[in-house]
C-alpha cells in the first residue's frame, strides 16, 4: 500500500546491523556497568531518540540536503564533532565519588537524564548516521510510491523498534553481569575513561568526514 517491498529482508538487515557491535553498543554496556540497568536503558532510549531524528529527517528530506549541500554537511559535522569531543573530555576527567559505597543505583553519581541526552545527541549529530538512513531506507520503497515520506517513517519505526529491543536486552544483560564492578571506584573511573576515549575517537572521525 505504501510502496514498501521486501519487508522480511529489511527486518533481517536491520537486525544484523543492530546486533553488530559498535559505538552505540559500547556506550550502552559502559553505562549499564557503571550505573546499572537504569543507566543502560537510559542510554538505549537516548540512542533510539537520536535515530528517530534521522528517520524524520529522511522523511522530510533533510538528509538529502546534507548529501547535496557541503555547507549543511559541514555545519552538522562540526557541531557533532565538538559535542563528542566535549563529552569525551568530560568522561576522561570524571572521578568516582568518595562515598561510592553509599551511592546506590537508585541515586547514581551521573544523572540518567545526562546519560539519555548524551546518547541522543551523539546519534542525532552524526551526519554519517543521517546519510546511512538516506541510503538504506529508499532501498525498500518503490520509486513510484505515492507516499514516500510515510513509507520512510514506517520503515524507520520498524528499524528503531527492533534495534531498541536489542539495545534494551544488552543493557539488562550487561547490568546483571557487572554488579560487583560498580562497587569499585577504580573500575568505574576506567569505564568512564574508556567511554571518553571512544567519544573522543568518534569526534575525530566525525571531524574528518568528507561530504560525498
Amino acid at each position: 500500500m505504501l510502496g514498501i517491498h521486501d519487508i522480511w529482508l529489511f527486518v533481517l538487515s536491520g537486525l544484523l546491523l543492530n546486533i553488530t557491535p559498535g559505538p552505540d553498543t559500547a556506550y550502552i554496556i559502559g553505562r549499564s556497568v557503571q550505573i546499572g540497568w537504569r543507566g543502560g536503558v537510559a542510554a538505549a532510549l537516548g540512542i533510539c531518540a537520536g535515530c528517530l531524528v534521522h528517520v524524520f529527517a529522511a522523511a522530510i528530506g533533510l538528509s538529502a540536503l546534507l548529501a547535496a549541500s557541503s555547507t549543511a554537511f559541514t555545519i552538522v559535522k562540526w557541531a557533532g564533532a565538538a559535542y563528542l569531543l566535549y563529552s569525551g573530555i568530560q568522561m576522561l576527567r570524571w572521578k568516582a565519588p568518595e562515598n561510592l559505597l553509599a551511592t546506590s543505583v537508585d541515586k547514581p553519581a551521573i544523572k540518567l537524564s545526562q546519560v539519555f541526552w548524551q546518547g541522543a545527541l551523539t546519534n542525532a549529530l552524526n551526519p554519517k548516521v543521517a546519510l546511512f538512513f538516506l541510503a538504506f531506507l529508499p532501498q525498500f520503497v518503490d520509486a513510484d510510491a505515492p507516499q514516500k515520506a510515510l513509507a520512510f517513517m514506517v520503515l524507520g519505526m520498524m528499524f528503531i523498534g527492533t534495534g531498541g529491543t536489542w539495545c534494551l536486552l544488552v543493557a539488562v544483560f550487561a547490568a546483571r553481569a557487572a554488579r560487583r564492578v560498580r562497587q569499585s571506584g577504580t573500575a568505574l573511573v576506567w569505564i568512564n575513561r574508556t567511554l571518553g576515549g571512544v567519544f573522543v575517537y568518534l569526534g575525530i572521525r566525525v571531524a574528518l568526514l568528507e561530504a560525498k
